[in-house]
């Protein structure tokens, strides 16, 4: 019996997030994301088809030439508008049991300190259910809206983000001890003042005194998504994240991403099993192969060539947009790195070319024909080392009912896809534990704040 996959519907709270166009269809209820029943509506719609998670993508800017014409963005739609996840999961943590629900947050868009509060609140609103995916973004333009002059440099928004999760991570997991809440109405003490701790960070860029102010949530840390492909990314990703986003061009190519992170994890001292990987996919599904190639064509009929292209943009060390047909052996670029390089790995009959970036996520990376060839080509994923899927809509809702009316019975039929939830945290559901392992680097913070009668020692050696 096959391990069934996990499945993640990949949203984003706007108008037109990966298939850009498609907004335009009349079955396209994305164009409402600022109504939260959308949102609602499909949150029940998942839980009910048994999803693993709600994923939203975010974004802080728009994406190319930040001193150039944005007009094709606010034209297509494309992130612009977009509204806040991380204040829409409150909301869905009320109307669901058991589906997990996860967020982006870019690490220089919220104080960590401000952002470790608000995901334990949401933690313990959903039971603990919440997942955040850690980005370090790609657009100048992001980067100014929060007063930076340009995005910082690659490798440099990699230190800045172990910096941040540090923070996070002793906040999360080292300022509270277990059992520090005690409700003694009796003795009018609410929480043991010997058990909770500051943390006294003092970094680079953050100075945190703590201690943390919400009480330990149901998982502590909450589930660690992280979406980086480059050399760096898969760095940040072997040693802190539980779960990596990849969009493969194919299985084999999966293979080689995921056997080179998790042996990075185990030369950072965790267990490789630790760490699953979900492949970014679409879907078009016809009951014949006649019938999905139709709908094929409706989709490719609303595809927008400028959406694609304004979306993959990849700049200079200037900021300056590359050309479409640039040589993608020619970048020299501060974004996406990763996403070339596995382009480029992937076209091996022709020299790969920057609009190559932008197709793969429109035409290499979506599965088309019956339910049961679906079915045939998500084993191969699987039999590549895949986990799970992120599931990528043309249109919502219906792209995930589709999948959930007529894919997902196939798959439980070969047991790769489940049929009831696990009870409990998200992290419990995944991995049969609430608490991340000893051997993630955020366990060093257990226990690791000694406090005495006078003042706080906080900071333990090296940090």
């Amino acid at each position: 019996m096959s391990k069934p996959l996990r499945f993640n519907a990949f949203v984003m709270n706007t108008t037109s997030h990966i298939h850009h166009g498609q907004w335009r269809r009349p079955d396209a209820g994305q164009t409402e994301f600022t109504d939260v029943n959308t949102w609602i509506d499909l949150a029940r719609t998942l839980e009910a088809a048994k999803f693993d998670a709600m994923f939203f993508a975010d974004v802080v800017g728009h994406y190319g030439d930040a001193d150039a014409d944005y007009s094709v963005y606010v034209n297509e739609g494309l992130q612009i508008p977009s509204n806040d996840p991380t204040v829409l999961l409150g909301a869905l943590a009320v109307v669901t049991e058991h589906l997990g629900l996860a967020t982006t947050s870019n690490v220089f868009q919220s104080h960590p300190f401000q952002f470790a509060r608000q995901l334990s609140t949401l933690d313990h609103l959903s039971g603990g259910r919440i997942a955040w995916n850690i980005v370090t973004g790609t657009q100048d333009n992001g980067s100014r809206n929060f007063g930076l002059p340009r995005l910082t440099d690659h490798a440099e928004r990699y230190a800045w983000a172990e910096e941040y999760v540090d923070v996070a991570y002793k906040l999360w997991e080292g300022s509270w001890d277990e059992g520090a809440v005690v409700k003694d109405r009796e003795g009018s003490r609410y929480s043991d003042p010997a058990k909770v701790h500051k943390i006294h960070h003092v970094g680079q860029r953050y100075s945190v005194e703590g201690p943390h102010l919400p009480s330990p949530s149901p998982q502590r840390t909450p589930l660690l998504y992280q979406a980086g492909s480059s050399a760096s990314g898969r760095d940040f990703a072997a040693r802190n994240a539980e779960a990596v986003f990849i969009i493969a061009a194919n299985p084999e190519i999966a293979r080689q991403q995921i056997e080179d992170t998790r042996r990075r994890a185990a030369e950072a001292g965790r267990a490789p099993e630790d760490i699953t990987f979900y492949q970014g996919l679409s879907f078009v599904i016809g009951d014949t192969e006649e019938e999905a190639r139709r709908k094929l064509a409706e989709y490719e009929q609303y595809a927008s060539v400028d959406g694609y292209l304004a979306h993959a943009a990849l700049v200079d060390p200037d900021g300056r947009v590359y050309p479409p047909d640039t040589p993608l052996s020619e970048l020299n670029t501060n974004t996406q790195k990763g996403f070339a390089e596995w382009t480029s790995k992937a076209i091996t009959d022709r020299e790969p070319v920057v609009a190559d970036v932008a197709w793969r996520s429109h035409r290499n990376n979506r599965l088309v024909g019956t339910p049961e060839q679906i079915a045939d080509q998500l084993e191969q994923w699987q039999a590549a080392g895949v986990d799970g899927i992120n599931v990528i809509n043309w249109v919502i809702p219906g792209s995930f009912e589709e999948f959930a009316d007529k894919v997902l019975p196939v798959l439980r039929e070969r047991g790769l896809a489940q049929s009831e939830y696990t009870p409990g945290t998200l992290r419990q559901k995944l991995f049969g534990r609430d608490r991340l392992p000893e051997t993630h680097p955020a366990a060093q913070y257990r226990g690791a704040f000694a406090r005495d009668s006078q003042r706080e020692d906080a900071v333990p050696a090296g940090v």
